[in-house]
């Protein structure tokens, strides 16, 4: 079995071990935690025999494994856990869950390459020695809790005949632990059952409506515009969501005329200027808080008495870290909810001069990038051609790049300017190649 440390993998394999011993079957069951018992790499290698005398070695040695228990992808994809496949003899179940590794934290960028680890298991194992399934996704729909996932793969495994132990026997282990028995029983239920009707497991588990509008992507161009129309209504007013639709609009025609059938250009504009346009600042963080489903997810993500604290950098309050210079965070309670309401209620005081963070340093920047990137598109619109189209696309979608906050958003700022002035030359030679060209 491969997984992360934390989530229960060795518990599984303690769960196996002693429903093997309630079968006076044979079994040995060897972790390999490493240095990172939290968060890192866990093997577990568990062997089961119909008596203890069968077994010889503990160790699971290369191309000996009847059944690849992947918990985590990434680790199912590692050269450990892929050394003890052989080719057409061993089964692989594998939690297709995209778990993302602290690199994104050094890489925004970041991709998750899970067609790749999922075309190296299959390649280890056979195309027809391998299944993959979201068992994350599935356990936290029906269960509530991700942590579920785990005991899930063990009951699908199970159920395609490649664990040799009887149900009775790891449901008994299940009860002996003594944890969540009925939560975690139901866990290795639903993975049984999963194995025998997918697709109404899937049902019960995401339901369409349990996703919420805000939460699913747009599909078409025309998505994309009205649902960021309708955002920035929210976010200021009509009259600034108007603003948006407006200039969004004009790129669109200007595209239309020059190449028909491409949107690409547009989509960029649509996307970078809703960026630029709402920017998180206090009264947007308030309006998060307190006028979407905030409150309600919270609520049913916990049970009994909770408080809530928010951890905040006001820049009127918050203190620099002498050696980052970064705002420190400060924990405040749940009395900032009735602040947050008043807060959300003045967002329409943003950007005059009753606005009282607007004459920070920061805010003072977002509004600027909105008139330059204004600036930017009535130069790309005025001599945009077939020639210039796609270093246009490029120089739309360069506010994309700008992240985060504070100093993280001057460094990723200046970037993107000396990215900015390559590209503009890019456009502006491209057009005048192709003028000279006629």
């Amino acid at each position: 079995m491969t997984g992360v440390g934390g989530t229960g993998v060795v518990t599984i394999g303690a769960l196996l071990g002693m429903a093997a011993h309630l079968e006076q079957k044979g079994c040995t069951v060897l972790d390999m935690t490493g240095l990172a018992q939290k968060g890192g790499a866990v093997y577990s290698h568990v062997r089961i025999a119909r008596r203890p005398d069968e077994i010889h070695a503990v160790r699971i040695a290369a191309g000996g494994a009847r059944l690849l228990l992947g918990c985590d992808l990434v680790v199912s994809a590692s050269q450990d856990a892929l050394s003890k496949l052989q080719l057409g003899q061993s089964r692989a179940i594998v939690n297709s869950h995209e778990t993302i590794t602290g690199d994104f934290t050094r890489n925004p960028d970041l991709g998750f390459p899970s067609r790749a680890l999922q075309r190296s298991i299959a390649a280890a194992a056979g195309e027809d020695k391998v299944e993959f399934l979201n068992a994350t996704d599935l356990a936290t729909g029906l269960l509530g809790d991700a942590i579920a996932s785990n005991l899930f793969m063990l009951g699908f495994a199970y159920q395609r005949g490649l664990v040799p132990l009887s149900a009775e026997a790891i449901e008994r282990a299940i009860a002996l632990n003594g944890v969540a028995v009925d939560f975690n029983q139901d866990a290795f239920r639903w993975g049984r059952r999963t194995a025998i009707d997918p697709a109404l497991v899937r049902a019960r588990a995401m339901p369409p409506d349990a996703v919420p509008p805000s939460h699913r992507l747009s599909e078409t161009l025309d998505q994309i515009i009205s649902r960021r129309i309708a955002f920035l209504t929210d976010y200021q007013d009509a009259a600034y969501a108007a603003r948006y639709a407006a200039r969004v609009g004009r790129v669109r025609e200007a595209e239309v005329a020059c190449l028909p059938g491409e949107t690409r250009l547009t989509q960029a504009v649509a996307r970078s200027l809703f960026k630029l346009m709402a920017y998180k600042d206090e009264y947007e963080v308030a309006r998060l808080y307190t006028d979407t489903d905030f409150l309600k997810r919270v609520a049913d993500q916990f049970e009994g008495s909770y408080t809530l604290n928010f951890h905040l950098a006001p820049p009127t309050l918050g203190d620099p870290d002498p050696e980052t210079g970064h705002l420190r965070k400060r924990s405040f309670g749940p009395w900032m909810l009735p602040v947050f309401r008043v807060l959300a209620r003045l967002r329409r005081l943003r950007g005059t001069p009753f606005d009282v963070f607007g004459r920070s340093d920061e805010r003072k920047l977002e509004r600027r990038l909105i008139g330059e990137y204004d600036a930017l598109l009535d130069e790309i619109l005025g001599i945009l051609s077939s020639a210039n189209h796609e270093v246009a696309i490029e120089l739309a979608s360069l506010p994309l790049e700008i992240r985060g906050f504070g100093r993280v958003k001057e460094a990723n700022l200046a970037h993107v300017k000396a990215q900015q002035e390559v590209l503009l030359d890019r456009f502006r030679s491209a057009q005048l190649h192709a003028a000279a060209a006629e």
